[in-house]
């Protein structure tokens, strides 16, 4: 069978290019010329087991969980660190490992909290178990704990193609300094978030007729802020035995200065969070309708955003006494998206199954976080609570026919509300554990990811410390 190479083309998405000899081009170039031109820049960086595209919280613990089966794995990063939307996002806490008490994610996810604690670097808020943590120590804990499971880092690397025997990838084609490089495996894991390696395969995608998608938010850290007052003392801390997270107080002087003619744009919460140092909070509160797989419209969302940045920081030290001090510290390297792209898998979680905890015979993971959809314009959010932890089939996993891809993360296949829980980072890395165990198995027992024994998937997570 022929192989294909398919490549980015910015935001309008595909273009194929045909590396048997002889068939036509865009451009009128032959496949031969284009082999002879696109081969002599492709170096190979090496064979392997499992490539995981992303080393966000589904990403990371996906290289480990399949480390740990006794696979070679390789994994690709844009950034020059671990983490993902918690790293590179700002996104905090970590939400959430329990239902009303009950810890419903374990096995690696757990593992690495647990670690991180022990460094200094984390702090569990019962009974939601919100994880609050230091974004640098994250970091640190992430890339250890990748290290010493043996994963091939590939960072500051953009996914920039793949290559296909049919439906089945052979390669990926990533790009950094040393130029282009290919990345050969028997089986891949998509935790781009967007869908990035999917999208390009040609993975059916979840229709969105509406256009419509949930905001993103341009997380940043204050400095010079009173964290000893018994505001920030109420709401930077997300347990829950004190209400709920959003800081009503904050947010009604916002909303009061808006209604009075404040040159203020759309805000979410605002919601303040621990980052663990005195004196400095990760402050959640722009936000901006933009879609994050067209380059042109994120850009210029991340530059509206940044602007808003700095009019809250300046109506926060002019109206809330705790804030009278404070100063940008730090703006994360990147927008927080909360919806992209999501597969068309073989089973779509819907937010009725969600919300009702339909217990899967395929289940590999949880969920534990309420629906959480936030209004793409204005500051509206509709909350939807869960009557029990919910669970994820491994069937939203995958795709119908391709045989050695798995995705991990908020690309999974699932309907819009359900994502409004499942992008959370518990979820995210209980999913990638299940993608990085089953992507192992699938190599071991030679069958398609499509096929193999899902009662057998299921024992080992449980014997991970899984609770499904």
């Amino acid at each position: 069978m022929d192989r294909r190479l398919f490549l980015k083309e910015g935001a309008a998405g595909l273009a194929a290019l045909a590396l048997s000899s002889g068939t036509a081009l865009a451009g009128g170039k032959t496949a031969a010329g284009a082999q002879e031109s696109l081969s002599s820049r492709i170096r190979s960086a090496g064979k392997y087991d499992v490539v995981v595209c992303g080393g966000g919280p589904a990403g990371f613990i996906a290289a480990i969980a399949a480390a740990r089966q006794g696979a070679k794995v390789a994994i690709i990063e844009r950034y020059s660190f671990l983490g993902g939307m918690a790293t590179m996002g700002y996104v905090a806490p970590i939400s959430e490992f329990a239902f009303n008490g009950e810890r419903v994610i374990g096995g690696i996810p757990w593992e690495f909290v647990q670690r991180l604690e022990a460094l200094g670097g984390a702090t569990v808020q019962w009974p939601k178990g919100n994880v609050d943590f230091d974004i640098e120590l994250y970091k640190l804990c992430a890339q250890r704990m990748v290290l010493e499971a043996g994963v091939q880092l590939f960072m500051r690397s953009s996914l920039i193609g793949c290559e296909m025997e049919g439906t089945r990838l052979c390669s990926v084609i990533i790009e950094n300094k040393n130029g282009l490089e290919s990345l050969e495996a028997e089986r891949f894991i998509d935790a781009t978030g967007d869908g990035d390696l999917a999208f390009m395969a040609g993975v059916p995608m979840q229709a969105n007729p509406e256009k419509e998608l949930q905001p993103s938010s341009y997380c940043f850290v204050l400095s010079g802020v009173d964290t000893d007052s018994e505001l920030l003392g109420r709401y930077m801390y997300h347990s829950g035995k004190k209400g709920g997270s959003e800081c009503t107080p904050v947010r009604n002087i916002l909303l009061k200065l808006k209604a009075e003619g404040a040159d203020l744009p759309d805000f979410g919460g605002p919601w303040f969070n621990s980052v663990m140092h005195k004196g400095s909070v990760a402050v959640n509160i722009t936000r901006a309708a933009t879609d994050s797989t067209d380059n042109r419209d994120f850009t210029a969302a991340e530059c509206r955003l940044r602007e808003d940045i700095f009019r809250f920081t300046d109506a926060l030290r002019r109206n809330v006494p705790e804030f009278r001090n404070c100063y940008v510290a730090s703006t994360a390297p990147q927008a927080g998206i909360r919806e992209s792209r999501r597969i068309l898998g073989v089973h779509t979680v819907t937010a009725d199954e969600y919300v009702a905890g339909v217990k899967y015979d395929d289940r590999v993971s949880r969920g534990a976080h309420q629906i959480d959809m936030h209004a793409s314009k204005g500051s509206g959010q509709v909350l939807i609570k869960l009557k029990q932890a919910a669970y994820v089939p491994y069937r939203a996993l995958i795709a119908k026919d391709f045989p050695n891809l798995l995705v991990a993360g908020r690309c999974i296949s699932c309907d819009r509300k359900a994502l409004a829980s499942l992008r959370v980072q518990a979820s995210c890395m209980g999913i990638g554990q299940a993608a990085g165990v089953a992507a192992a198995q699938s190599i071991r027992e030679a069958r398609a990811v499509q096929d193999i024994d899902t009662g057998a998937l299921v024992a080992t997570l449980q014997s991970l410390g899984t609770l499904i």
